[in-house]
């Protein structure tokens, strides 16, 4: 009878965790216990901020978005809807970019969604 052993399957296995934890300081880098745990947790918080960064680039565009609308006396809200009234299809990425770097497009913008509002009665 042979005990079976797992050295070259069990060696492999750190081996990739150890490669996935270089440039992590310390401990987290050279032990397996704190290694693998790191890892693992670094996967998990990987995978929740790829989904986090999208919600903040999202916020960041609207704050900008309002800043540059109540600059032209008008609130973020009414000029979105006065963008879908007027039927102007730009995401909030684009119409942040128009707003930091075209102002005159963005003036134009606004003055669409200004005229679809007072054209369309307000639902009540």
């Amino acid at each position: 009878m042979v005990r079976v052993t797992y050295g070259a399957p069990r060696r492999h296995k750190k081996a990739r965790y150890f490669k996935r934890a270089k440039g992590f300081w310390g401990g987290r880098s050279r032990l397996w216990r704190t290694v693998y745990e790191s890892v693992v947790r670094a996967l998990a918080y990987g995978t929740r901020d790829r989904h986090r960064k999208k919600r903040e680039y999202r916020t960041l565009w609207i704050a900008r978005i309002n800043a540059a609308t109540r600059a032209r006396g008008l609130s973020y809200s009414t000029f979105i809807d006065g963008l879908k009234k007027g039927g102007v299809e730009l995401n909030r990425k684009q119409l942040s970019e128009l707003a930091a770097n075209d102002p005159a497009a963005f003036d134009q913008l606004v003055e669409v969604s200004k005229s679809s509002r007072q054209a369309t009665p307000a639902a009540s």
